[in-house]
């Protein structure tokens, strides 16, 4: 029996799992957890990595009206609380707006032809952490890594020179990169889970 760790980069794995017109939740993110986990594998715990919805006040860039969001983290709590969960919180910062779309010239600009443009911060970081915890600590023999994230590659090549075998977890919708796999022992095809 291998011990893993599963490690799962929320903001990756929730827009493949919405585009393939799956309902993200904490049960669901739990049912995706369990099924990257082989019969001849025993779950050590299942890292969560993502950030809390943004909560704030900002002006609209047009009206320059104020405009609040009070993004619940109810839904991370839930998840904390699973068993052999653990979730890694980074920050969501506010970088302004973007157009939604390219305007005809002449038509007047509202604040509804604009988005709000929201970045993770410190997500990828935390991950690459815990990487290398894991490689001091040899709690586990596997890391099964559910992200799209090539910065995760100095901290993947870390854990093989240390012993670890990396797993790199692909969807119906969505396989792994290349690049990324070049830094993987092994890569893994899951399905999506029945909701």
């Amino acid at each position: 029996m291998k011990n893993v760790a599963v490690l799962i980069d929320g903001g990756h794995v929730r827009v493949l799992a919405r585009n393939a017109g799956m309902n993200y939740n904490p049960d669901y993110i739990e049912k995706i957890a369990k099924a990257c986990v082989e019969p001849d594998e025993d779950a050590f715990r299942f890292f969560y990595y993502d950030c809390a919805p943004y909560s704030g006040t900002i002006k609209l860039p047009v009206s320059a009206e104020p405009k609040t969001f009070a993004g619940s983290d109810a839904w991370l709590r839930e998840l904390a609380a699973k068993d052999l969960f653990a979730v890694r919180l980074g920050v969501l910062k506010f970088r302004g707006f973007k157009p939604k779309k390219i305007l005809p010239a002449g038509q007047a600009v509202t604040d509804n032809d604009f988005k709000a443009d929201f970045e993770q911060k410190g997500v990828d970081m935390r991950i690459g952490l815990d990487i290398a915890t894991f490689c001091a600590s040899k709690a586990v023999d596997r890391l099964v890594l559910l992200t799209g994230d090539t910065d995760c590659i100095p901290a993947m090549k870390y854990a093989r020179i240390a012993g670890l075998q990396i797993v790199l977890v692909g969807f119906p919708n969505r396989a792994a990169s290349n690049e990324m796999l070049c830094h993987a022992d092994i890569e893994r095809r899951v399905a999506w889970p029945a909701q």
